[in-house]
């Protein structure tokens, strides 16, 4: 891969999906892109960029998911899902106790372990849930992560990976050498194909919103649009969950952390609404 080649890609990853590559990354590249050119029928990455050049949409949705796919596993680090049990829906139990009705949004669902690592939390509180609507978006750029999300079939070594036995047993139907969620806890999610540098206004507000592991990938002025964004997509009194690598602070100011939990903020509302709504610029491809 010539550096020419590099810059084209590094660009337009940056364009599609946001994703900031530092000039060190040519490894990643090329990890991830030779066995989609080799798929492809193609020598290597030189002709796949070619193709791309070329105007072929196809195959530049297929670079963006290649490299936009991001591992993930079922209650990824815990602390956040201790959060929610513990500090977030206590919060919201009582704020939302006339409505009786939560929206929680997953900004990066992935393969599906966050949302229904959440599924299942929701469900072993059922019984102070009684006669609430609980509502769980799903979205992600990658059309392909969000097909395995929506079935729901995941591996040995996948189950393996964060999810207490017990929880396995009781949520889980083995066929074979897959694990496939229930219907119970798969009706509670809803999938949709959504790319963060878009106008996401549409999905409406929600009391928590999760995006975690996803903004560490983009530059600053991107992290600060997103997040002003979000601010207006989060209820006044609601809840968002960072990964653990990332944070408002120094940002902006439409957020502020909730004291002594890592990861965890609220929305300052006065600011929220004063932040600039921009949104990023709509590119080819459908992205």
């Amino acid at each position: 891969m010539t550096p020419a080649d590099y810059e084209y890609l590094r660009k337009l990853l940056k364009d599609q999906s946001g994703l900031d590559l530092s000039a060190d990354k040519q490894y990643l590249i090329e990890s991830r892109l030779l066995p989609l050119a080799r798929k492809a029928g193609l020598a290597g990455i030189p002709d796949l960029v070619a193709r791309m050049k070329g105007g072929s949409s196809s195959h530049i949705a297929q670079v963006v998911e290649a490299m936009t796919t991001n591992e993930t596993f079922f209650f990824r680090d815990k602390v956040p899902f201790d959060h929610f049990r513990d500090t977030i829906m206590p919060e919201v139990l009582k704020a939302r106790a006339a409505r009786k009705s939560v929206r929680i949004w997953c900004a990066a669902g992935s393969t599906g372990q966050e949302p229904y690592s959440l599924s299942m939390c929701l469900k072993e509180m059922s019984a102070q849930l009684a006669g609430w609507r609980v509502e769980i978006v799903a979205t992600d750029l990658s059309n392909e992560v969000l097909e395995k999300s929506k079935a729901g079939i995941y591996s040995q070594f996948e189950v393996q990976r964060g999810l207490p036995i017990q929880m396995l047993v009781k949520y889980f139907k083995q066929s074979g050498e897959t694990w496939q969620v229930n219907p119970e806890l798969r009706a509670m999610v809803q999938h949709r194909q959504l790319n963060l540098l878009h106008d996401f206004s549409q999905l409406g507000t929600f009391d928590v919103i999760f995006c975690r592991n996803v903004l560490i990938y983009f530059d600053q002025d991107t992290k600060i649009n997103i997040f002003n964004r979000l601010a207006r997509s989060v209820e006044g009194d609601g809840f968002l969950v960072l990964g653990a690598a990332e944070t408002v602070v120094g940002l902006t100011d439409t957020f502020k952390p909730f004291p002594d939990k890592r990861g965890l903020y609220r929305p300052n509302s006065a600011r929220a609404q004063a932040a600039p709504a921009l949104t990023m610029p709509r590119v080819a491809a459908g992205r």
